[in-house]
């Protein structure tokens, strides 16, 4: 790997970039503040910046959008404290689904056997009914199936093939959702 080599020029970052400065600000100001902001506030500023946000979404202080309008939240959805979405290629979570606190959904990464580290972005689509445990990750291109549950700390890099409760690093199954996923 020769970091040198790096270009990034391609990306098309989705917005021009008095857009991106704006959203940099307004996140500083209300995702990051040292008083109390409405969750409202925010799911209203995502809403401003090009999220596609349904009714009753809860987004907690502390929440880090890359480009909010790359997102699409469904009905009911929570976004714990901490919760970074790294939005380089869309991601879309469905309703009724709680993400925790410091979970990391990540759209892209580095391809590592790139001389030049290329850039390497892929959607990242969570079904319905799903709870994405605190601290989890959810790697570029997972499509995770509705109902299903990460538990806490893991780490999912791959798309499950059926719904159920996953734990680890590498995550995998370990059982079956109560009340049928």
């Amino acid at each position: 790997m020769d970091l040198s080599r790096y270009d990034n020029r391609a990306f098309d970052r989705g917005a021009p970039l008095w857009k991106e400065a704006l959203w940099r600000l307004c996140q500083g100001l209300f995702f990051q503040p040292l008083w109390h902001i409405p969750s409202a506030v925010r799911a209203a500023l995502l809403r401003a910046f090009g999220a596609r946000i349904g009714t009753g979404a809860v987004v907690r202080a502390g929440v880090n959008v890359s480009f909010p309008w790359r997102l699409e939240l469904g009905d009911h959805v929570w976004l714990g404290e901490e919760v970074m979405i790294l939005s380089l290629g869309p991601v879309r979570i469905g309703s009724n689904t709680c993400i925790s606190q410091r979970a990391f959904l990540c759209t892209g990464s580095h391809d590592h056997r790139a001389p030049a580290f290329d850039l390497a972005v892929r959607p990242l689509e969570i079904g319905e009914r799903c709870w994405v445990g605190a601290a989890a990750f959810v790697g570029p291109g997972v499509t995770l199936p509705a109902g299903t549950v990460l538990g806490a700390g893991a780490v999912l890099v791959r798309s499950p093939e059926a719904p159920g409760v996953y734990a680890g690093n590498p995550a995998r199954r370990v059982d079956v959702r109560a009340g049928g996923a």
